[in-house]
């Protein structure tokens, strides 16, 4: 195992999607004249880019557990999390209008340049949605561990897919427990989840997989902080989204939670104007910005997040895990305090 561990786990996710998605092309053109259009559609997105932060997390729960693991144990494991990521995002996207992914266009808006209908397009990214998702199931029941360890993955596999999709739910109808919200639509299958899943596949203990959970909660509701925050602050030619994407979108984000519970009435009524704006303008974006930083929001969310980093950090100090498995935790721990897209 190289100092560049995650580099690694990328490397090996990356050729196994590609791999697969070789063989699916051969089973796509003996099945119909048009599936390969679907299945390009699904192999663009999941190839374009992307963090690989779930593969990387579910090798450091597996290496956590299994001193010796190697990368290419949990390929199949670590790819089929990207297709169910790329699932997620083909709905989101599509849920959320939005019209970028990963520097290009999103799955609907690709099917709406090409074919001029945006009702078909969108039933179209539904259909390559539900194909990525079965690939990430077939690609799991193909992962090379015992039938029990599988068993048993599967399980956790499927626990994360229902608590986004609960998660989701939340969002779309603007609950007010934010918190609740990101603990399942992100925390469930950003950081916690895989890094369960890795240590199943491990034959993690009890105290073992206690230890893990300890970990894993507070980091994944950082991920999703720090997710807020660049959604809002960060550069467009680092994060791929346009500028205050976040406050064009009006998402319900633990900024404007924060906001809404602390503003005085007057800045929540602008706020919220440029929130429900059809087509904010960059000035207004920018004025927007600038009050959730100038009143102390921003703030009060970053010192939220440094907190639950320190929880992190603490959870892995005399944790019953194996020395390189924990090295590999907090680079995943400093990756997620620093990310910046």
């Amino acid at each position: 195992m190289t100092s560049h561990w995650t580099e690694d786990v990328s490397a090996c996710v990356n050729a196994r999607l590609a791999s697969f998605f070789e063989e699916k092309a051969e089973e796509a053109q003996a099945t119909s004249p048009l599936a390969g259009e679907l299945l390009l559609a699904v192999k663009d997105l999941a190839m374009r880019g992307g963090k690989r932060l779930r593969p990387a997390a579910l090798f450091a729960g597996y290496r956590a557990v299994c001193s010796s693991g190697q990368v290419q144990q949990t390929g199949d494991v670590g790819a089929a999390l990207e297709l169910l990521q790329t699932y997620f995002l083909i709905q989101d996207d599509w849920m959320d209008g939005d019209e970028e992914r990963r520097g290009g266009p999103s799955v609907h808006a690709s099917f709406t340049q090409r074919y001029r209908d945006p009702q078909l397009a969108a039933s179209l990214a539904i259909l390559a949605g539900d194909l990525a998702v079965g690939f990430a199931f077939e690609l799991l029941h193909r992962a090379p561990f015992p039938t029990e360890r599988v068993r048993e993955g599967y399980a956790a596999f499927s626990a994360m897919h229902f608590e986004v999709v609960c998660g989701q739910q939340l969002d779309l109808l603007e609950h007010q427990d934010v918190s609740l919200m990101h603990h399942l639509k992100t925390g469930s299958y950003t950081v916690r989840g895989p890094l369960r899943l890795g240590a199943l596949l491990g034959d993690a203990s009890a105290a073992q997989l206690a230890a893990l959970e300890r970990f894993g909660e507070p980091l994944g509701v950082a991920f999703q902080l720090r997710d807020d925050l660049l959604g809002t602050f960060g550069d467009p030619r680092v994060t791929g989204k346009p500028a205050g994407h976040d406050l064009r979108e009006g998402k319900n984000t633990v900024l404007i939670a924060d906001a809404r519970d602390t503003l005085p009435a007057e800045d929540w009524h602008k706020l919220k104007h440029v929130l429900g704006h059809d087509h904010p303008s960059a000035a207004d974006l920018a004025t927007a910005a600038a009050l959730l930083e100038r009143s102390g929001v921003r703030a009060r969310v970053e010192a939220r997040l440094s907190a639950l980093i320190a929880q992190s950090e603490q959870a892995l100090q005399g944790a019953p895990l194996t020395s390189e498995g924990s090295a590999m935790l907090g680079d995943l721990l400093a990756r997620v305090a620093t990310r910046d897209h």
